[in-house]
C-alpha cells in the first residue's frame, strides 16, 4: 500500500479544509501547505508600502520583487507552518482585518497567480505535502495523487468565522461575516483566472453539520481508499 504523496484540499473559506488539513498533516507526517498565505503576505507587503491594492501593474510589480517561502515549523515556532516576506517571519500579522479585506483582489490578478503558482509548486513538491487553497486539485498541482473538495453551507461557514473572529477579540457582526464571505466566494467563482471550483476527479466532503473529528475520519477513508491499487477488469 503506497500512501499518495501530494494531497490537494480546495474549498471555499471557512468550510474546514484548514483545520483538515493541519490534521491529515500531522497524522501523515507531511508537510502543511496553506497557498492562501502568499497572497496575505504578498498583500501585506503592499499595505505595508501603502501601496494601491486596485492598481494592478503596482502589485504585479511588486511580487515580482518579493521573496515568499513557506516551511514546516520548528520547535520555537507557534503555528502549523512558517511564512517567510524577505526573510521575515509574518506568521502572525497575515491573519488582520485589513489583510482580510484585499487579499482576494491581490489574489486576482492573473500575473500575481501565475507567479504564486510557480512557486507553489516548487514549495509543494520538496516533500510529502497536504496543500491547501481554492485552486490546488486544477491550477497549482492538477496530477495531485488525492483530491479533497471541501465545502459547507455559506450561512455554517460563516458562523464559524464569526466566531473564530469573537474568540480573537474581534468585534464583527455575523451580518457583516456573512456578507463578505459571500462576497468573497463570489469574487473566488468568477474571477477569470483560477477560479474556485472542484476538478473533476476530486473527491467532495460536505463539513455541513459535522464536526472536525467526523470530516478527519472521512479524509483519512478517502486517503486510504486513494492508497488501494487499482483492480484491471478482466482476468
Amino acid at each position: 500500500m503506497k500512501l499518495p504523496s501530494v494531497i490537494a484540499i480546495d474549498g471555499p473559506a471557512a468550510a474546514g479544509k484548514t483545520t483538515l488539513a493541519m490534521r491529515l498533516a500531522d497524522h501523515l507526517d507531511y508537510l502543511y501547505f496553506d497557498t492562501g498565505v502568499m497572497y496575505r503576505a504578498a498583500t501585506l507587503a503592499a499595505l505595508r508600502r501603502d501601496l494601491d491594492i486596485d492598481d494592478e501593474t503596482t502589485i504585479v510589480d511588486l511580487v515580482f520583487t518579493l521573496d515568499i517561502d513557506v516551511r514546516s515549523p520548528d520547535s520555537d515556532s507557534d503555528g502549523p507552518m512558517v511564512v517567510l516576506l524577505d526573510g521575515e517571519d509574518v506568521s502572525a500579522e497575515l491573519r488582520s482585518r485589513e489583510v482580510d479585506q484585499n487579499v482576494s483582489k491581490t489574489a486576482a490578478y492573473q500575473q500575481v497567480r501565475a507567479q504564486m503558482v510557480d512557486r507553489q509548486r516548487i514549495i509543494g513538491l520538496r516533500s510529502p505535502v497536504v496543500m491547501v487553497g481554492r485552486d490546488i486539485g486544477t491550477v497549482v498541482l492538477p496530477d495531485a495523487d488525492l483530491k479533497l473538495y471541501v465545502v459547507a453551507s455559506v450561512e455554517e461557514r460563516a458562523r464559524r468565522r464569526h466566531t473564530e473572529l469573537l474568540r480573537k477579540g474581534r468585534s464583527d457582526s455575523y451580518e457583516s461575516v456573512l456578507e463578505a464571505m459571500i462576497r468573497r466566494d463570489k469574487i473566488d467563482a468568477e474571477r477569470e483566472h483560477g477560479p474556485m471550483r472542484a476538478a473533476e476527479n476530486a473527491r467532495v466532503v460536505d463539513t455541513t453539520g459535522l464536526s472536525a473529528d467526523q470530516v478527519f475520519e472521512i479524509a483519512v477513508q478517502h486517503v486510504m481508499d486513494a492508497s488501494q491499487p487499482e483492480v484491471e477488469n478482466g482476468s
